[in-house]
């Protein structure tokens, strides 16, 4: 990290330890609420505890930091040194988390640029990475933020999930409603596209569906320079087996990262869920 410009993001970029701590990048953490209990992600909920409860039926909801929330971070990463902030946080339009981060900003003992980057996941994450590597190259808050959009610019998420049923209670699957209807027995294929999980193709098995969202990946990549982040909750030989079809079909490849997603995604999309970001270096 610069000494001068800090880059902070939300918990659902779910970015790996190592990466975090290597660019000195912070991560405020949003909620789950499990029945009546709630849980920060990423500290407090395990993802298994999670595909458990969805698997139950349980109810399960998410939420935002408040405000304040965003604020100590904002005055802890100050007084560490910085003397600006790039604040990249998931699409304003599955979350309030960019509205909370805004209203902490007001009040920040230092200048702070939130960013709503329209993304989620690893999506966010690329964008984060690529924020503070600007920094630690002696850039500006105004650099940091423009690499990040930029890289914003040329990142594309895709998700198979086994059932709309987690999306459609959760109110985050906006026209793929009107689309998919009430036909679960559907595998269908979503895009995140302006901020906004919406709907792709929909496939009748879950191979084909897989298979097809190899392609959709391999087409997207082409001969480019690319990261990926391949996601799942509770599907780890699924997510793995696609990353050694990846590894072997994207000529372009440069990072390559397989995890499992935090519970704030997971509740909306259920076990099962498979997606893979592609983003242009």
């Amino acid at each position: 990290m610069s000494r001068h410009v800090a880059i902070v993001t939300d918990s659902t970029a779910y970015l790996p330890q190592r990466t975090m701590e290597r660019h000195g990048i912070t991560a405020v953490p949003l909620t789950v609420v499990l029945g009546d209990q709630a849980l920060e992600e990423g500290t407090e909920i395990s993802t298994r505890s999670l595909a458990q409860a969805l698997q139950k039926r349980r109810p399960v909801t998410t939420s935002r930091p408040g405000p304040e929330v965003f604020a100590q971070h904002y005055r802890k990463v100050a007084e560490s040194g910085a003397t600006g902030i790039v604040s990249l946080h998931l699409s304003a339009e599955l979350s309030g988390t960019y509205d909370a981060a805004v209203l902490a900003a007001r009040e920040a003992p230092v200048p702070v640029r939130v960013v709503d980057t329209g993304m989620v996941a690893m999506a966010l994450g690329f964008c984060a990475v690529t924020a503070a590597e600007t920094a630690e190259s002696g850039g500006t808050v105004d650099d940091a933020v423009t690499a990040a959009e930029k890289r914003a610019a040329g990142t594309c998420a895709y998700f198979y999930v086994d059932t709309l049923d987690f999306l459609r209670r959760g109110g985050r699957i906006g026209a793929a409603q009107a689309l998919f209807g009430s036909a679960l027995a559907v595998k269908p294929l979503l895009q995140l596209e302006d901020g906004r999980i919406g709907p792709l193709e929909k496939v009748r098995t879950a191979s084909r569906a897989i298979a097809r969202l190899e392609e959709l990946v391999v087409d997207r990549a082409g001969a480019a320079q690319v990261d990926i982040a391949v996601h799942h909750l509770a599907a780890p030989d699924r997510a793995g087996a696609l990353a050694d079809r990846l590894r072997e079909r994207v000529p372009g490849l440069g990072d390559l990262h397989v995890s499992e997603v935090g519970a704030v995604i997971g509740a909306h999309t259920g076990p099962g869920l498979l997606g893979v970001v592609v983003s242009a270096r």
